[in-house]
């Protein structure tokens, strides 16, 4: 475990397609973005719920230190749920 999440995420998040694609956690289902940035060093995901108000929106760093995960404006535990949780669906 790294900075006090599981590794288990970073090996969930790599799996997600890059670009746009839809997906669902915990019965909602998601118009998700994944971006790298910077290289790779920096990487993005938004995803808004279809027909909802639910939103997720987090930036990770990989850097010499280990990956640095920021939530935007949430909680840190809601953003690993969500991608530990997300599936991608057609």
């Amino acid at each position: 475990m790294s900075h006090g999440w599981p590794d288990a995420f970073l090996t969930a998040f790599d799996a997600l397609p890059l670009g746009a694609f839809n997906g669902s956690a915990a019965g909602r289902h998601y118009a998700v973005t994944r971006q790298d940035l910077a290289g790779g060093k920096a990487q993005k995901l938004v995803a808004h719920e279809r027909g909802g108000r639910d939103y997720i929106s987090l930036n990770l760093y990989r850097l010499a230190i280990g990956a640095q995960l920021k939530p935007c404006e949430m909680p840190k535990e809601k953003v690993i749920r969500f991608v530990l949780t997300l599936q991608v669906t057609e």
